[in-house]
């Protein structure tokens, strides 16, 4: 595309000019914004249709197990961080095919483990599953943080927080479920 002069320009052309140049800026910050909303949307369901409920509350835990109020502002803000991530991925132009279906893959995997292990820990009250689920899981994220951060590092450095809590999150499923076997 042309560009233009704006000093050139009359004024009429140049404020034109100016508000064609926003359309890119809001249409990506719009899809920034569905980015997060799915992603966040995607783990608020799974938590909404299985809830800790009765049968966890029963459960032995270590002394070391978070207050149940403290997961849900945890995973929003770790959602809205791989949504910011998952978008900065999505706009870097300049990614050889191979490279970025490989992240998108891992992004997938990642994203499946991630919604699988809710209803198989709290829905079917199977944490020996979940357990092995939530390493899948692990290895997947590190898989998808190292495809993003070659893509766009701060893509991959917004992940941090996520392979730490699912680091510790690994820990604990597995401490309840040789608590509770």
């Amino acid at each position: 595309m042309h560009k233009f002069n704006q000093a050139n320009l009359p004024a009429d052309a140049a404020a034109l000019r100016m508000a064609e140049d926003r359309k890119p800026r809001l249409l990506s910050g719009v899809l920034l914004g569905v980015w997060i909303l799915a992603i966040v949307a995607a783990g608020a369901t799974a938590g909404l249709l299985f809830p800790p409920g009765d049968w966890y509350q029963q459960l032995a835990k270590p002394t070391w197990n978070p207050p149940s109020w403290l997961f849900g502002p945890v995973w929003t803000t770790l959602y809205v961080l791989l949504g910011i991530s998952a978008w900065l991925v999505w706009r870097e132009p300049a990614v050889p095919a191979a490279e970025r279906r490989m992240a998108w893959i891992a992004f997938a995997v990642h994203g499946v483990l991630n919604l699988a292990w809710t209803p198989l820990f709290f829905g079917l009250h199977l944490p020996g599953v979940a357990f092995l689920n939530i390493c899948l899981l692990w290895l997947a994220l590190l898989w998808m943080t190292m495809g993003f951060g070659r893509i766009r590092p701060l893509a991959g450095y917004l992940q941090i927080p996520l392979v730490l809590w699912v680091s510790f999150a690994l820990l604990l499923n597995g401490t309840i479920w040789l608590m509770n076997a």
